[in-house]
């Protein structure tokens, strides 16, 4: 276990602390499991390695890597087991995806060993989210979204930005607004680039490179995340990226599932559940009715995808303002816990209760004025009014 704990120490060495996710503070790290879930390339690992750095737990604690070599020798519960003989009381597991039965064995030292904390996370989301039946009543589990538009200026530009309620931003947005303009002077080319590149932590390591990562990413996670934890073929692969494509091509997409099950040479059900792996993998948006309920086989009114980086990535066609606004309020909206659905008028329903109509800086109330809650977010436009906001505050929810 000695190399283990070396590669550990080497990792804790080289981690920076200037920048950390919102979801570091509001995580329990006393609760005796902790699961973070979350699309590749958001920053889960970095995520574990700071809440390590930062208390100093010592001998205490530790971090494997479950993709490590050494694994393919060495059990997790041998070694979870022979950690705790050892004085060891945090275990630290990532990428727990690549291991055989992860959750039958994080289950057993859970068990087994009272006072042993353990944290994991992995990078196959689906994969997570299939084993927390078996592990619902044992572990607590987050999850760690793309970055926010205030998280991206803060990691890129080093702007510290308080963090707004959606109700803060309602009632308050004029004021917000202004203490934004006062650091930044007009935040919309910053906006701008964070719809280009700004979703995901890795455009640290270089812009050039940052759309054939993300096509990359995107890859990964349907040839090798989902079979790991779907049963699916190599046709049904490939009918999933040409499904994504053909999504990102639209602007935005309000589906005729008979149609597009025909364009993708499948089914009516199978396209269904198609649209909910894609989903479930953080690649895109179902949004549906709240007259028709969350049932998968009721198609979605929209779909969109995740975040605007990921248009940018696969379509030029769909680098359209409409649905890149659409696509951005979803995203923030979503990311920060809040429940959208279609509205029959207006663009989305934020938990019932608010009516929200996404458009340009000229937009008119007109299509939500009907519904005693409601506002306009709206696009190039650094300072509202009334119930007209900044589209671009929505990126200061988390």
């Amino acid at each position: 276990m000695q190399e283990l704990i070396r590669r550990y120490q080497s990792l804790i060495t080289g981690i920076d602390l200037k920048f950390e996710r919102s979801l570091l503070t509001k995580i329990n790290w006393d609760a005796r499991a902790i699961g973070i879930k979350g699309a590749r390339g958001t920053g889960k690992s970095t995520l574990l390695l700071q809440h390590l750095k930062a208390s100093n737990y010592g001998e205490k604690a530790i971090y494997f890597s479950l993709d490590d070599l050494y694994f393919k020798n060495s059990t997790l519960l041998e070694t979870g087991e022979a950690f705790y003989q050892a004085g060891g009381r945090k275990l630290f597991l990532d990428e727990v995806h690549k291991y055989p039965d992860w959750h039958r064995e994080v289950k057993n030292l859970y068990d087994f060993y009272p006072d042993l904390q353990l944290a994991f996370s992995g990078s196959s989301i689906l994969e997570l989210q299939k084993s927390s039946v078996d592990l619902s009543r044992r572990v607590l589990f987050y999850e760690l979204t793309a970055l926010s538009f205030r998280e991206f200026l803060q990691l890129k530009y080093g702007f510290d930005f308080p963090a707004y309620t959606f109700e803060e931003i309602q009632s308050n947005h004029i004021e917000i607004a202004r203490s934004i303009k006062q650091l930044l002077e007009s935040p919309l080319p910053y906006f701008q680039e964070f719809l280009s590149y700004g979703s995901y932590p890795f455009f640290n390591e270089g812009l050039e490179e940052y759309s054939y990562r993300l096509q990359q990413i995107i890859n990964v996670i349907i040839d090798y995340d989902l079979p790991e934890a779907k049963d699916i073929s190599v046709s049904t692969q490939n009918k999933l990226k040409k499904l994504l494509y053909v999504i990102s091509e639209s602007v935005p997409f309000t589906p005729n599932v008979s149609k597009l099950a025909t364009q993708i040479e499948t089914t009516r059900p199978i396209l269904l559940e198609m649209l909910h792996i894609l989903e479930e993998a953080r690649l895109i948006r179902n949004l549906r009715s709240a007259t028709k309920g969350i049932s998968l086989m009721n198609k979605p009114e929209k779909i969109l995808l995740s975040n605007a980086n990921l248009v940018k990535s696969l379509s030029e066609k769909g680098w359209n303002s409409g649905n890149i606004r659409e696509t951005f309020a979803l995203d923030q909206l979503q990311n920060a816990g809040f429940t959208i659905t279609h509205p029959s008028k207006g663009d989305f329903l934020v938990n019932e209760e608010v009516l929200l109509e996404i458009g340009g800086k000229n937009k008119a109330l007109t299509q939500v004025a009907h519904h005693e809650n409601h506002f306009v977010f709206s696009d190039e436009l650094e300072i509202g009014w009334g119930k007209q906001i900044p589209l671009y505050l929505l990126g200061f929810l988390l």
